[in-house]
């Protein structure tokens, strides 16, 4: 290593270019061997450091999402998750929806797909930059609730919610909440509607939301309005995609057969 070399890697350092640091010695040689053009080398170098900051930066984007696991939409079957339409979720995932502020309601039976789709579009937003955040139903109102208990609140929604341009909340409707739980979900809804975009996922058809939210009727339909207002609504039916692997392994047997009453 000589001294120049020690100097670039220094004055890199200090610039904060370290991908330029780590190509420089090869991208050199490289440029010797083929006469390349000082501009040539320099862009070469910079398209370097700029590549290495996106994967940095897609890398830090998803460990923050907090995905369970990564989901891809490659991966997603079409052909078991009935009733999706696979040219709406393609559109989606141009995220121009995010752009727009607009949210994306998943709804269907448990196993189909709807914990895929929403960590897949997710996942593709914070590859594109897009600062996303996902939890189950149940985390949320856990921490909403233990910074509701501290007087925390107002710094919570900051932020663990409104610093996010796409919140992913899934499994909407698994747990009944009481009164201050169906308030703190509201809060969560009204602080997004226009402001950023949600992707929630459910078991339950709306009409059966207000069996999630303490009962309370009025509040439901206050939070669908927002949530719907600029939503997009993908419809899944089926059988859940575990349990049919199960039954096909032996591990759960179908019922007998009903016949019809006479």
């Amino acid at each position: 290593m000589n001294l120049q070399y020690e100097r670039i890697v220094s004055l890199c350092d200090t610039l904060t270019l370290p991908f330029v640091a780590q190509d420089y010695g090869l991208a050199a040689q490289d440029a010797a061997k083929r006469e390349v053009s000082y501009s040539d080398f320099l862009e070469g170098l910079l398209r370097e450091e700029a590549a290495g900051r996106q994967v940095r930066k897609q890398s830090m984007l998803t460990r923050l999402a907090g995905f369970p696991a990564i989901k891809t939409l490659d991966d997603f079957n079409y052909d078991f998750a009935k009733g999706v339409k696979k040219s709406q979720i393609e559109e989606l995932a141009g995220l121009g929806f995010v752009e727009r502020k607009e949210n994306i309601v998943l709804l269907g039976p448990s196993g189909v797909g709807k914990t895929h789709l929403a960590i897949a579009l997710g996942y593709r937003a914070a590859q594109a930059g897009i600062k996303t955040r996902y939890l189950t139903a149940a985390d949320l109102l856990l921490m909403l609730t233990a910074a509701h208990q501290q007087n925390s609140l107002k710094t919570v929604m900051h932020r663990a919610i409104k610093a996010y341009r796409l919140l992913i909340i899934d499994e909407i409707g698994y747990l009944p909440m009481n009164r201050e739980q169906a308030n703190l979900f509201f809060q969560v809804i009204a602080a997004l509607y226009e402001k950023g975009s949600l992707i929630v996922t459910s078991n339950l058809p709306f009409g059966q939301w207000d069996t999630t939210f303490a009962q309370d009727t009025t509040l439901t339909a206050a939070l669908l309005d927002r949530l719907l207002h600029h939503a997009h609504i993908v419809p899944i039916a089926g059988e859940s995609y575990r349990l049919k692997h199960q039954r096909q392994a032996g591990m759960i047997h179908a019922g007998p057969a009903k016949t019809a009453p006479a």
